[in-house]
């Protein structure tokens, strides 16, 4: 039968039941121990007689890759190494074999194989490193973090997974309990402010910290939080400051900040002014931001009524610990001076806003009221007074500069403007920049001025069947004028129609009137509108009045007195021509009157109008003639000289179209003239052929010249001009140039035969 044990085996290399050496005796005595009782522990069939025919094989966990069976021993061995961290125990199967038939002889045992622990794994801090924070000032013993280390030995086998703590960096500020790994202050009043941050260096031994024991280290960063242990304190006792009086309302004046070397809330500040001559007009408020303390105006500045402000102020903590009161009290005081500035100030009125009225039947120059400034400034310079036209577009109003007196300059409507505001500057005589200003409400006070006039322009109409003493239009009446009691009109028939037999007027006491027939009867064919003046009168003083004239129309009317056809022509019509002629002779006068405007526009568009247009430029007219030349013998057409030398004198104009009586003219000479001169003579030649050209229009007219000047000293270089002059020199040799040039020979010659050619 197989023998089914227990093999204790530990760490071994390849061999039989081999083991590795360790660096301790105790260690090596285990070895050797358990080597030897795996040595004397082996598997054996009681039928195995040892003559070979029995055979052992191995199953199970690790079978074959791990461990191996001796077949013919039942030896076990290793063939790796094994840690037990990885897996602790096996659990193996064996049996016994008849070699020759392969058949158990057995039945199959099982067995376990146990992996004894060494000390082969070092403490580890699996959450390392640590950050941790502590209050400075923080009392010795103060518990800070804890750390722990875990070894991966078996916990329960001798020491090796037994762990104590040690600090190797950090004394003497903290400490550690070597069994728990809490970590501690060791020293008292800690500052943050003198160092805020340690690194601390804690160390796990396992063997219980014995010699030969394996160790592991993490750091723990210490961060020392604040506490408010330091009052703020200003670093100066006193400060002064310099603010110009033109400074603004609300504006910065100083910017204080008391010093705290506390951090976060610990260094929140208060400040607040508890004493001086300047509470109020300044005050302070904190920038929660920078903690500094904020000095603004919250009154106008005025040197000449004070020159210099004296504050105290105060900073205090808003958060303060009792444990510290003991180091003094958490705030501080400070003085604060103010130096008022003078500047050079705009004229200040002794009213922000006047209130003025006038009647809107002051003549002009009438005297409105007076406004009054003066320079705040030591100099006391003379104001002068002016009305901002933009304020008065109308110049209604006038301003003494001196006096300051405003005035009517204009008649006034209060109908137009009930209300008028005006801004006044006064401005400094000895510096005119400074311009003060104020404002003005002129109030018009109304007068009976307009007369009463219908409300609304009434379509009244009245039944060919109306009875006698029917009302047929309800009237009232407006009146542009303001009243302090309202309006009051009374309403009457005019003076030629009171004694009508046709209508009547009944005057209803509130501001309306009633029109009534006074008979029946009427009859379109015999009058279709009637013209009633109605005579209006209103309650002023003096009172006014208004005749207006209604307008009534005879109308047909059905059975309810709606009105349904209210013109003469509706009896005529039958009699004449039908509606659709009337249209059709309308169209026809249209079509004509279209066919007259369409002929008159097109003859004036065949007409050039004499007047220049004025977005015509007439500099880049071009005038077309029809009118051809005589090609090279064509001289006299047009005097080419007097486009090339403007200096030719000129006589009565002659036509140039026929050879005219020769004439020998002796050519101006103008060189020595300046050109401004020669400008004005060719301008004023120009001005006198206008002036007596029949052609010209009547009426004045732009004529543009270009004219660049008489040109080179040497006059002209053409020969156009010299059958206008007396010429020196001598063309004769052209004749004997030959045929191409017997024209120029003929023209220029000074033979008598070329005189007339």
């Amino acid at each position: 039968m197989v023998e089914k044990r227990r093999a204790g085996l530990r760490r071994s290399g390849a061999g039989p039941l081999g083991l590795k050496a360790s660096g301790s005796a105790a260690a090596r005595r285990e070895r050797r121990a358990g080597k030897e009782a795996a040595r004397n522990k082996q598997l054996h069939s009681d039928v195995d007689k040892g003559d070979g025919s029995i055979k052992y094989i191995l199953s199970g966990e690790g079978a074959s890759s791990i461990f191996i069976i001796d077949e013919n021993t039942g030896d076990i061995h290793a063939t790796k190494r094994l840690d037990r961290e990885e897996q602790a125990y096996y659990t193996l199967r064996a049996q016994a074999l008849d070699r020759l038939t392969s058949k158990p002889v057995e039945p199959e045992s099982e067995f376990v194989i146990k992996i004894q622990d060494i000390n082969d794994n070092e403490p580890k801090f699996l959450d390392g490193p640590y950050t941790a924070g502590v209050p400075e000032m923080s009392p010795v013993g103060t518990s800070v973090v804890q750390v722990t280390a875990t070894d991966a030995d078996d916990p329960t086998y001798g020491n090796s997974a037994r762990v104590v703590y040690s600090i190797l960096q950090g004394q003497p500020y903290f400490s550690v309990e070597p069994k728990t790994g809490i970590i501690k202050t060791a020293l008292p009043n800690m500052d943050r402010e003198a160092k805020d941050q340690y690194l601390l260096v804690i160390q796990a031994k396992d063997m219980v910290g014995q010699n030969g024991g394996l160790s592991g280290t993490t750091s723990v960063t210490v961060t020392l939080t604040d506490v408010n242990d330091n009052p703020p304190r200003f670093p100066r006792r006193s400060y002064q400051y310099n603010v110009p009086e033109s400074l603004p309302v609300a504006s910065v004046v100083a910017r204080l900040k008391a010093a705290d070397a506390d951090v976060g809330p610990n260094a929140e500040m208060e400040y607040k002014i508890v004493d001086g001559d300047g509470l109020a007009v300044f005050k302070i408020l904190v920038d929660k931001e920078t903690q500094e303390g904020i000095i603004t105006i919250q009154k106008d500045l005025d040197y000449e009524a004070k020159a210099s402000y004296t504050l105290r102020i105060e900073a205090a903590n808003k958060q303060v610990d009792p444990r510290f009161l003991s180091l003094g009290p958490f705030s501080d005081m400070t003085t604060v001076k103010i130096i008022v500035e003078d500047v050079d100030e705009p004229p200040i009125f002794t009213s922000r806003l006047y209130t003025m009225v006038v009647s809107e039947a002051a003549k002009v120059g009438t005297i409105i009221g007076t406004v009054a400034a003066h320079d705040p400034d030591a100099s006391n310079s003379p104001v002068r007074y002016s009305i901002d036209r933009n304020t008065d577009l109308e110049r209604y109003f006038n301003i003494d500069a001196n006096s300051g007196v405003i005035t009517t300059a204009k008649p006034l409507d209060r109908e137009t403007n009930a209300v008028h505001n005006i801004t006044v500057l006064a401005m400094e005589s000895q510096n005119p920049s400074q311009i003060g200003r104020g404002y003005v409400a002129i109030t018009i006070l109304d007068i009976n001025d307009n007369a009463p006039e219908f409300a609304m322009d009434y379509e009244t109409t009245v039944c060919e069947n109306a009875e006698p003493g029917q009302a047929i239009q309800r009237i009232s009446a407006i009146d542009k004028d303001d009243p302090p009691s309202g309006h009051q009109f009374s309403f009457s028939l005019a003076g030629e129609a009171a004694n009508n037999h046709n209508f009547t007027l009944q005057d209803n006491k509130d501001n309306t009137a009633s029109i009534l027939t006074r008979r029946n009867g009427f009859r379109r064919q015999e009058q279709s509108v009637y013209y009633l003046p109605v005579f209006i009168v209103d309650s002023g003083s003096p009172s006014l009045s208004s005749t207006n004239t209604l307008t009534i129309r005879v109308c047909d009317c059905d059975a309810d007195g709606i009105a349904q056809t209210c013109n003469a022509e509706a009896y005529i019509l039958p009699a004449g021509l039908s509606t659709g002629a009337l249209i059709a002779i309308l169209a026809c006068v249209l079509t004509l009157l279209v066919l007259v405007l369409l002929i008159v526009t097109m003859r004036r568009r065949k007409k050039e109008p004499l007047v220049f247009d004025e977005e015509r430029d007439i500099r880049e007219n071009i005038v077309r003639y029809d009118d051809e030349g005589g090609g090279e013998e064509d001289t006299e057409a047009f005097d080419m000289a007097a486009l090339r030398n403007l200096n030719i004198i000129r006589d009565t104009k002659t036509r140039r179209d026929v050879t005219p009586e020769i004439q020998f003219l002796s050519r101006p000479s103008f060189k020595s003239i300046p050109d401004n001169v020669i400008f004005r003579e060719f301008i004023w030649e120009r001005l006198k052929e206008a002036d007596v050209d029949p052609c010209a229009p009547p009426y004045d007219s732009l004529q543009t010249y270009a004219f660049e000047g008489n040109g080179s000293v040497a006059e002209s270089l053409s020969s156009l001009d010299s059958i206008s002059s007396n010429s020196d020199q001598n063309y004769d040799y052209l004749s004997d140039w030959g045929p191409r040039f017997k024209r120029l020979a003929d023209m220029y010659g000074t033979g008598p035969e070329n005189l007339y050619s």
